[in-house]
């Protein structure tokens, strides 16, 4: 899939859980809701997906069922990052087969890799794959932080079409820019900045609160696209007591009892996360009121 059409309002799909086990059913039916509330992309096993708490049989069957409930309606953006280079191929060599259009790869989290390391992880992947990459550069949950002069070496590689930046610094967004051209694919991962991150030239947003809103969020998403930043200021004043609450106590359990709240899937959860503190259930509650949702 073009990656132009890699834009707007993309949820970091939830897993559903029920009774210990992924529930398949739910996951299905929550991505149709997805995809008719206007989403326009899918990250199945991101962090928000539990990714460090599945299987890999079982990362690889959310996958294969994203795709194939998707069914080429909306680009699917495979999770498929590890801090282990190998585990990151096969799991690209799987999302590849199954049709996934990208993957999304996080900077490898623990190791602390090096500048080069970074440079050598992600080329080797890219040699290995045919699949497009968007690197996700999180410095606040991997340690390490790939710099915007990293980054343009590898905007070089053809298959490395963007990011999704969760480093919290729009300036980064400006020197990515320059530094990796502005067909390179930015992507912002705070919902909190994603008004902003698009003024300075981003396209989208990899989106937390998008499980929860996906009308709004595809909305907020179109208006900034659109330039109607005036709208888009609107639906943000909307949405941010929401984006606020969804990370009050550790993701994603906020953002699953929204969806036990909206009726879509159980508030189940993987330790070492847990269920969240009754002020963060209260934060939760006031922000689906605040957008209008409950």
């Amino acid at each position: 899939m073009d990656g132009l059409q890699i834009r707007g309002s993309i949820p970091a799909l939830v897993t559903p859980f029920r009774g210990g086990a992924v529930d398949f059913d739910a996951l299905a039916s929550f991505i149709e809701w997805q995809i008719a509330e206007g989403t326009t992309g899918l990250v199945p096993c991101g962090t928000t997906g539990e990714s460090p708490t599945l299987s890999h049989a079982e990362h690889y069957d959310v996958i294969t069922r994203t795709v194939e409930v998707a069914a080429g309606r909306v680009p699917v953006i495979a999770g498929c990052g590890s801090n282990d280079t190998a585990t990151a191929i096969a799991h690209m060599a799987h999302a590849e087969k199954v049709g996934a259009d990208a993957a999304l790869i996080v900077v490898p989290y623990y190791n602390k890799p090096s500048q080069a390391g970074l440079i050598a992880h992600f080329t080797t992947l890219a040699e290995r794959s045919k699949l497009p990459i968007i690197i996700y550069n999180i410095p606040g949950r991997s340690v390490a932080d790939m710099s915007t002069e990293t980054m343009a070496v590898l905007a070089k590689l053809p298959t490395v079409i963007g990011v999704k930046d969760a480093t919290g610094n729009l300036a980064r967004v400006s020197a990515q820019r320059e530094a990796c051209g502005a067909d390179f694919i930015q992507l912002s991962g705070n919902d909190d900045m994603a008004l902003g991150f698009n003024a300075m030239g981003g396209i989208g947003a990899i989106s937390v609160t998008a499980n929860v809103a996906p009308k709004l969020c595809a909305q907020f998403q179109a208006a900034t696209l659109a330039g109607d930043f005036r709208t888009a200021l609107a639906i943000n004043d909307r949405l941010y007591p929401l984006h606020a609450a969804l990370f009050s106590d550790a993701s994603p359990g906020p953002t699953k009892y929204a969806l036990a709240r909206l009726g879509k899937m159980t508030p189940e959860v993987r330790l070492p996360i847990c269920e969240p503190s009754a002020a963060s259930k209260a934060a939760v509650d006031a922000g689906l009121a605040h957008a209008g949702l409950l």
